[in-house]
């Protein structure tokens, strides 16, 4: 997967340290969720930035393409699921979303995918978030099964890639 994606009106980029005061922000919405210090968040996505470089795939910041405002992060993560067949995965801080920015985003990171040669992409849904299935749907996402896992429901939903559009990761193809 590229470093950075781009798309009519966003820019997503590979997230590090750089983006640990809004990634906090982010977290802060979320009263289940506990955020670490500014200088532990800055190391943790330091680190995950690593580790997206080595996997080749990870977490891109969404970021207005006019402005630079980070609007929330979409990526590949292994997940629930796995390194061969990722999943899908998309935040946006509360004042973002509506916009269509999740929708942009996961389309441009699904089709980037896709040319990388992944053969399939995952996504788990708790089943109150209408919105995720809502942009999972316009994707081509279909659910498969449901699951419990911590007291919560999931959806587990598949996308494969488009016939013609999958390769074996690592190789190319060969043009006549």
């Amino acid at each position: 997967m590229p470093p950075e994606l781009a798309t009519e009106r966003l820019r997503l980029r590979l997230r590090d340290g750089g983006d640990a005061e809004w990634n906090l922000r982010l977290i802060a919405e979320d009263p289940s969720r506990v955020p670490l210090p500014l200088a532990d968040e800055r190391d943790r996505l330091d680190a995950r930035r690593a580790a997206a470089e080595d996997a080749g795939f990870g977490l891109y910041a969404i970021e207005i393409a006019d402005t630079g405002v980070p609007v929330g992060y979409c990526g590949l993560i292994v997940g629930r699921a796995s390194a061969e067949q990722p999943e899908l995965a998309y935040e946006l801080l509360r004042e973002h979303v509506g916009s269509g920015y999740a929708t942009e985003a996961a389309a441009a990171v699904t089709d980037a995918a896709f040319s990388a040669g992944f053969p399939t992409l995952w996504a788990t849904v708790e089943s109150w978030n209408a919105p995720s299935f809502r942009v999972l749907d316009k994707l081509g996402f279909a659910p498969v099964r449901v699951t419990g896992e911590n007291g919560k429901v999931l959806v587990w939903m598949r996308r494969r890639a488009p016939r013609g559009r999958h390769r074996a990761r690592g190789t190319s193809i060969a043009s006549s």
